[in-house]
């Protein structure tokens, strides 16, 4: 066995967001005036922290993606969390490292009210032994930061025993900078190109795939 534990990312790795987030996207660019036509110009919104998006994306300032959030979640915490589904595979995976006595544990850029709510929703809740994710107020959001924090209460010293993965550069950069190696996932919403240049140490095309690596 190589790894003992494995952090997943959630969005785009575990489940499919895309309906949920690009509607709330939408919300919240609504009050605004602004139109999007086309929803998977939103999927660069899958994964990274929300208030970076709108200002890459839109040019907004530090204050108005903050009240964009705000927007975002008057639509997200009703419905938009629910608009999604768990990707094939993933619930067997799951089950299977469980059985092997991996310890599994969510690091998601999602505020942690909503990552709950998901997981318990979807029934994956009962997998995790720990959860890592963002907090509401965003003093912690950087995949770089929930992976730090949430390392911070796993008991465990040797790093080379945790692998992360994920379908984002986030996770790969925030899986470097604690030290960890990483697996990308070609299922979700980063391209492969994205995922080879953060310097992933495994590439991945379907879930069963994780298992050769415990």
């Amino acid at each position: 066995m190589k790894y003992d534990h494995c952090l997943f990312d959630l969005d785009g790795t575990l489940t499919d967001p895309a309906v949920g987030i690009t509607n709330s996207v939408m919300h919240a660019l609504d009050q605004y005036g602004i139109r999007v036509n086309d929803r998977s110009e939103l999927f660069p919104f899958i994964g990274p922290p929300l208030d970076h998006s709108f200002m890459k994306f839109y040019g907004f300032s530090e204050e108005e993606a903050a009240t964009a959030i705000r927007y975002y979640r008057e639509y997200f915490s009703v419905k938009g969390l629910f608009e999604n589904e768990v990707y094939d595979g993933i619930p067997a995976l799951l089950s299977e490292l469980k059985k092997r006595s991996v310890t599994l544990a969510i690091a998601t850029s999602k505020p942690y009210e909503f990552t709950v709510r998901i997981l318990e929703h979807f029934d994956l809740m009962k997998y995790f032994d720990h959860i890592g994710a963002a907090t509401m107020d965003g003093s912690i959001s950087r995949k770089e930061d929930v992976i730090q924090n949430l390392l911070d209460k796993l008991p465990v010293t040797d790093k080379s025993s945790i692998l992360m993965v994920g379908d984002r550069h986030h996770d790969i950069d925030g899986a470097k900078a604690n030290g960890l190696d990483s697996a990308g996932v070609l299922w979700g919403y980063g391209p492969e190109e994205e995922l080879r240049q953060a310097g992933a140490d495994y590439l991945l095309t379907e879930p069963a795939d994780l298992l050769k690596l415990f």
